[in-house]
């Protein structure tokens, strides 16, 4: 005893085994065979030293199922790591290798080799392979801008006839600005400086600068709401606008004007397999998502280069003039909601901040200006073609003319139709991994429930989560089945949008404040402050048109958000904890006590607390409340996930007992979380130590192991009280998180506990009571005979 006490705290590798089938778990070590009474004392009897492999052998044919019919930790080859997880670290150790060779070849180059060498080998490594992979990932949703942004502009402008060389050159002039001042120097060259540990987004400039003020969750809350309910409009009209296409094809006219909804058909279809697949994750087609994306933006810079091949005039609009003139012009037709229509072409912006962490910021750095360049080409394209035939009467009574179709011959327009639908796939996927990606770190901010995430690739940035991806295809398919086509969505898209960048400047500005350049970050937040509040009122007049479900979705969003943050900081101010000293004694008697039966050979809580040195007091309101439940060991058991895939560790406090013990469990994020399995394990390796005593069975299991008696789970659950003293919105927020916790799914399942028969006890929160009123006593009279009957009513 006295060696255990030496060592209270241990960490340890836990051995992995086969972890891929931790998943089947069943319970091994719960089941007893009492109706098998006549074997029990063969699988209870200690092996001699000399003869284990018979005894061995004996105990599993005695038992019950054999070991190896459950995923039992303690009896899998001692091995630290699986055969895949070997592959993949070898294969990661010979790219490292062959990477530092080819560095070591490059830097003997002279002057430039040195340079090249540095970039490689910084925190902002840059290289071909994830230039193109970040094609992909970051640029997918402003790529497909082009699509939709001149066609939107036509229709506020009532038609191409109607609008005229200042009109071009104004709108030209706002969308080419706009993208430089937003994407290029507010994401490319401010925000993507600040980041968190490379990661970028709100949520992770928020963690920056969270401790300057609690006022700063609510921007970073609206702003990640905004962006959550602005994704549900993103693959609605990215891939319907690239379908629209089709009806521009000479063989399909017909077609398409004979069966008027086969458009909403073909987008409808393809949304839901793209949903459908998101399970299998998306590494085996990522592969080949930016060399498409990279032929995409080729083909914008070409077709557009085309086009203005005849008329290079257009390029005055690179001065800001006309777009300031254009904007407040009498022949502006639109007015100030034409801004609406220029902020289609900066949608994508956050994506390149909040995608930061995928790719790095040294690949986004080489790649942007090859962008920006093929979406000028394309844009100042288009502007040049309807200069061209806004007086062609062809087109001037055409219904839903889009330029970027009609600006290309027949038989480019097949190509261009392939790869618009391609591009708009690879937008909305790169716009559902940022979703999941999203609320992931909400979840680690404590403003989202705790929701089953899977992991189908080996990099933690691919996730799946099955409720936020059933929500986004069931909001994305109602999208559709409301506005129809591409032209009413985008009527309706960006409003959200511009709320997520107002917050981000916001937040921006706060870091770049206390980082001691006070003047830049007021210079920042008046400049792009007043850019994006005027996004935002010329988008409001979308609000009737299709804008009110976005912020309808925000506001739900948000809702959710503010109640379950709310609801857990009044959780945490009621928690309590007890030092070892406290309740020792106490625990030290119950286990002692031979008059009370035991409830279970080991009573595991799981808990969300981070507290190792001391213990919630929930833990021992459960084990002492009403009916004390008596056990050989108590265990508080809590898991965290870490950002390396095959992480495997556990810490241990054991309090200086051999009855108590408070075990941290760190799983890698491409862990199975079976928590059964490696807390049989855990339990196993204390024995052999001889930190925990033998637990000898009386009956026989179905592990085969008789040292490790029954277990069984605990989870607390809070509700609140009648009686208790809190406000109105504290209530709400207790009473929704609540609700929330209920429909986001258990705990038993995530951990793969309902083998084991768990217990779910629900304690009250006190967040603080009143007293009641006292009663008063009364005596009655000597004489008087007790009243009968119905009582007369309490006045």
């Amino acid at each position: 005893m006295a060696d255990r006490n030496q060592q209270t705290k241990r960490a340890r590798k836990v051995v992995s085994g086969t972890a891929n089938n931790t998943s089947n778990s069943t319970g091994a070590g719960e089941l007893a065979g009492a109706n098998e009474s006549g074997k029990a004392k063969a699988a209870s009897v200690k092996p001699r030293p000399d003869d284990g492999r018979q005894a061995k052998a004996k105990a599993e044919k005695e038992a019950l199922l054999r070991a190896d019919t459950f995923t039992n930790a303690p009896k899998v080859s001692r091995r630290t790591l699986t055969k895949e997880e070997r592959e993949v670290l070898v294969k990661q150790a010979e790219a490292k290798n062959k990477e530092a060779e080819k560095l070591a070849t490059t830097a003997a180059k002279g002057r430039f080799g040195r340079w090249w060498a540095r970039l490689q080998s910084g925190p902002n490594k840059v290289s071909w392979g994830m230039m193109i992979v970040a094609l992909g990932v970051v640029y997918g949703d402003i790529g497909t801008s082009p699509l939709y942004t001149a066609q939107t502009f036509l229709t506020g402008q009532g038609g191409i006839g109607s609008v005229d060389r200042e009109a071009v050159l104004g709108m030209l002039s706002l969308v080419f600005w706009s993208i430089t001042l937003i994407t290029t120097v507010k994401y490319v060259l401010i925000a993507m400086k600040i980041d968190n540990n490379g990661e970028g987004g709100i949520f992770a400039l928020y963690s920056l600068i969270r401790r300057r003020g609690a006022w700063l969750a609510i921007p970073a809350m609206v702003g990640g709401a905004a962006f959550l309910a602005d994704s549900v409009l993103t693959p609605a009209v990215s891939i319907s606008s690239a379908v629209e296409g089709l009806q521009t094809l000479p063989p399909l006219e017909h077609l398409f004007d004979e069966n008027p909804s086969l458009t909403l058909m073909i987008t409808v279809v393809i949304i839901v397999v793209l949903f459908m697949v998101q399970s299998r994750g998306t590494e085996s087609i990522g592969r080949v998502f930016g060399s498409i994306v990279l032929v995409w933006f080729s083909f914008l810079a070409v077709v557009g280069l085309v086009n203005l091949a005849q008329d290079w005039t257009v390029f005055a609009a690179l001065n800001p003039v006309y777009g300031v003139r254009f904007l407040f012009s009498p022949h502006n037709d639109a007015g100030i909601a034409l801004m609406g229509t220029v902020f289609l072409a900066t949608t994508g912006a956050e994506a390149l901040y909040s995608d930061m962490g995928h790719v790095g910021r040294g690949n986004i750095y080489f790649t942007w200006p090859f962008i920006k360049v093929a979406l000028v080409c394309c844009y100042f394209g288009q502007g040049a073609w309807i200069l061209a035939h806004s007086r062609d009467p062809h087109y001037t009574t055409m219904r839903s003319l889009n330029p970027f179709f009609q600006m290309m011959t027949p038989d480019v327009r097949y190509v261009a139709v392939v790869l618009s639908v391609t591009a708009g796939v690879i937008a909305s996927q790169a716009l559902i991994t940022g979703a999941f990606t999203m609320v992931s770190e909400a979840t680690r901010l404590n403003w989202m429930p705790h929701l089953q995430v899977r992991y189908p690739a080996r990099t933690r940035g691919q996730l799946y989560i099955p409720v936020v991806n059933a929500v986004l295809c069931v909001a994305t398919l109602l999208v559709l089945a409301m506005f129809k086509d591409s032209e009413h969505i985008s009527a309706a898209y960006g409003l959200a949008l511009t709320i997520t960048m107002i917050t981000t400047t916001i937040l921006l500005a706060v870091y770049i404040w206390y980082a001691g350049r006070r003047l830049g970050a007021i210079v920042f937040l008046v400049l792009f402050l007043a850019i994006q509040i005027l996004f935002f009122i010329a988008s409001m007049a979308k609000f009737l048109h299709g804008g009110w479900f976005t912020m309808l979705l925000t506001i739900a969003i948000l809702f959710v958000m503010y109640t379950w943050n709310e609801g857990t900081k009044l959780e945490r101010a009621q928690r309590r904890h007890m030092r070892p000293k406290d309740f020792l004694p106490t625990l030290e008697k119950l286990h002692g006590d031979f008059r009370i039966p035991y409830f279970a050979d080991n009573i595991v809580y799981l808990t969300s607390d981070t507290e190792t040195k001391r213990l919630d007091t929930d833990i021992f309101f459960s084990i002492f409340a009403d009916h004390p439940k008596r056990a050989r060991a108590w265990w508080a058991v809590s898991v965290e996930t870490t950002d390396q895939p095959f992480t495997r560790e556990y810490e241990v406090q054991n309090f200086g007992t051999d009855f108590l013990f408070r075990v941290r469990i760190r799983l890698g994020f491409k862990v199975s979380q079976s928590i059964p399995a490696y807390l049989h394990q855990i339990m196993h390796d204390l024995s052999k130590t001889g930190e925990l005593p033998q637990q000898k069975s009386l009956y026989p299991k179905v592990d085969a192991d008789p040292n490790i008696g029954t277990i069984r789970y605990v989870l607390i659950h809070k509700a609140l009280m009648p009686e208790s003293k809190v406000s109105a919105r504290g209530a709400l927020s207790l009473q929704t998180k609540y609700a929330i916790r209920h429909a986001a799914g258990s705990p038993v399942k995530w951990f793969g506990l309902a083998p084991y028969n768990p217990l779910v006890e629900v304690q009250p929160l006190f967040v603080s009571t009143r007293r009641p009123p006292r009663l008063k006593r009364i005596e009655r009279a000597a004489g008087i005979e007790p009243i009968t009957g119905d009582l007369p009513p309490v006045r």
